[in-house]
């Protein structure tokens, strides 16, 4: 820069002397949002690094995901967990079968729940999945579910600072 009026840049081997480019003032509705998430993924860093149990889980990802607690935990923050598959095909109505559901996070799957309701909306059963090896997570129903046409089940993949992914399937 020279002064505060003239900028020299390197553009495919040229030098280039233009004016000095002005910041916008305006700012788009994304360009909010996203600062205002960014601010809610350093207070949640912070608050994380501050609590000794949390701070000790992001640490234990620093030499490969970062390079302190803080910056573990604030990237976690802006980053939900997501569902890559669900496998229904052991799944047929029958106490003790089992749904497998693939989810992933940069960080931690927290936990994942599973909902599985009749066509009309009527809850047939619910509750966790339990972490299996990798990235699987296994749900085994407890409830006898007689009629499956129509049946729709949610899986939720919650993550530590409470991001979701939210998936359907339908029978």
């Amino acid at each position: 820069m020279l002064g505060d009026m003239i900028v020299f840049r390197q553009v495919n081997g040229k030098t280039i002397m233009a004016t000095k480019p002005r910041q916008s003032e305006k700012k788009s509705e994304k360009q909010i949002e996203h600062q205002a998430r960014f601010q809610k993924a350093t207070i949640y860093g912070r608050s994380a690094v501050a609590k000794p149990e949390l701070k000790s889980e992001y640490e234990s990802a620093v030499g490969e995901k970062g390079n302190s607690a803080y910056q573990v935990a604030v990237a976690d923050f802006l980053n939900a967990p997501s569902i890559q598959e669900v496998n229904l095909s052991k799944y047929h109505g029958n106490v003790g079968d089992v749904i497998s559901i693939l989810v992933t996070d940069d960080f931690k799957v927290q936990r994942v729940e599973v909902e599985i309701h009749d066509p009309d909306g009527t809850l047939v059963e619910a509750g966790s999945a339990v972490a299996g090896f990798g990235v699987e997570w296994v749900y085994t129903a407890t409830v006898k579910n007689a009629s499956l046409a129509g049946d729709k089940i949610t899986i939720t993949a919650f993550d530590l600072p409470g991001n979701t992914d939210v998936e359907d399937k339908t029978l």
